[in-house]
């Protein structure tokens, strides 16, 4: 379904002339077919938010390089980009809703597991999969250990 979505985007984008947003769709979609071909199968909609979501953290982790960088423009370019990529990602937690899950996946663990960072990530991540982003899960579940 995602991927037709892209599929449809793409169309749309080369009838309208946005030379950015069709290329951002076209690399979206070979990246899809890539991890088909990788995984010898169709991707089921999760695998598919999955690979969005890779492409949206190489965006940012670009964006940064290039602001380190001082190449303003590209930055610029790659945060249009993140921008076109997140319109197909699922509404994403803040970080207040992140901790309210987390403190409600420790409260679930037995008393052994409550100090074990690894226990809660794992149980956390399970939870939250294609809601946020790893580091910030890790960064509430560091915070709540300290507390």
């Amino acid at each position: 379904m995602l991927k037709q979505t892209v599929e449809e985007q793409i169309k749309v984008a080369l009838k309208a002339g946005e030379t950015l947003r069709l290329s951002t769709l076209r690399l979206l979609l070979s990246a899809i077919n890539n991890e088909e071909i990788a995984k010898q199968k169709e991707l089921s909609e999760e695998e598919i938010i999955a690979v969005v979501q890779h492409q949206a953290k190489q965006r940012k982790e670009a964006i940064e390089a290039y602001e380190k960088g001082g190449r303003e423009e590209l930055a610029a370019k790659e945060r249009q980009e993140l921008e076109i990529l997140n319109k197909f990602l699922p509404q994403q937690l803040s970080e207040e809703e992140v901790k309210k899950i987390v403190l409600e996946v420790v409260a679930g663990l037995s008393d052994d597991d409550k100090k074990n960072f690894g226990k809660i990530m794992g149980s956390a991540m399970t939870r939250l999969k294609g809601q946020t982003e790893g580091n910030i899960v890790s960064k509430v579940v560091k915070e709540i250990l300290a507390e």
